[in-house]
């Protein structure tokens, strides 16, 4: 950039360029939204960007937009692509009248930047730190930065999950983290292990996931977790992975998961959008 410690101020957010990144401070007042609250700021080194982007937003504002390399971030890793728009941690919204200076620093970035449409070899930008807990609906899960801990509350949690007891996972033993944002049906948080055995197919009867609703388990607070824990399987060894899907389910739960759906769906629980979505996820499984 021209002068080391510029500051670029928006909404919720203020962009510091420095010579080798960009240092983002997420401010805290009551419409910040609270993702930000928590992540509070985030050191972004200029090659963990692939590309900026200027655009026209809403309400007489232009958003600043830095779009990162696949795998640089463990935050955006976890998310996978369902973090709501408002919570984009690297969307600098911007009023009308500073559009030209959003366009000198977007200038001033693209010109600072060298290919990175290739993934990123591993995290360049560091996940939230440990320790971290948070409440599901079925358990407190708990991570001290070497192991994952679920202590079951008997109002939430399945007798499957009562059987089993408590659980703690030592990070060494896990491949990747599966995320489900609680804003959408079926939120929860999944441990893959590493040793490759069947995990069962709904999180509410695996000892290995918590799930999220009524409150429990909100983005703000789990999101951060599970990047957290991501980051640590990704140090812990070289076979470890970033993230893996849900095992696949067999046909008759499909089924049945679709009609309970429907039935949520002419309840009015579940809108138009959230029922077409879910179904196509659900088909997408067999």
């Amino acid at each position: 950039m021209s002068r080391m410690g510029d500051v670029l101020a928006g909404f919720h957010a203020a962009w510091e360029f420095e010579s080798d990144s960009v240092l983002i401070r997420y401010e805290r007042g009551l419409r910040t939204p609270r993702l930000f609250q928590a992540l509070g700021e985030r050191r972004v080194p200029l090659e963990a960007i692939s590309g900026v982007t200027l655009a026209p937003g809403k309400r007489g504002t232009v958003v600043l937009r830095a779009e990162l390399r696949a795998g640089a971030d463990p935050l955006l890793e976890a998310a996978a692509g369902q973090l709501k728009e408002g919570c984009d941690p690297y969307r600098l919204v911007l009023p009308a009248e500073k559009e030209t200076l959003a366009e000198y620093y977007a200038d001033e970035l693209k010109s600072l930047l060298s290919d990175g449409s290739a993934p990123a070899d591993g995290f360049l930008v560091s996940a939230p730190e440990a320790p971290r807990q948070f409440k599901a609906y079925d358990a407190k899960a708990s991570f001290d930065g070497k192991t994952v801990a679920f202590r079951w509350f008997w109002t939430g949690a399945s007798s499957e999950k009562w059987k089993a007891g408590d659980q703690s996972f030592p990070v060494a033993e896990l491949a990747g983290v599966e995320w489900r944002s609680p804003e959408f049906f079926e939120g929860h948080l999944r441990l893959v292990r590493r040793n490759g055995d069947a995990q069962p197919a709904q999180p509410d009867q695996d000892p290995a996931a918590v799930v999220f609703g009524l409150g429990y388990g909100p983005v703000h607070e789990s999101l951060p977790f599970a990047a957290a824990v991501l980051q640590a399987v990704r140090s812990s060894g070289p076979a470890a992975a970033v993230s893996a899907g849900a095992p696949r389910r067999d046909p008759a739960d499909i089924a049945e998961r679709i009609r309970h759906l429907g039935e949520l769906h002419q309840a009015g629980l579940v809108t138009d959008e959230e029922f077409s979505v879910k179904k196509a996820e659900l088909l997408a499984e067999l």
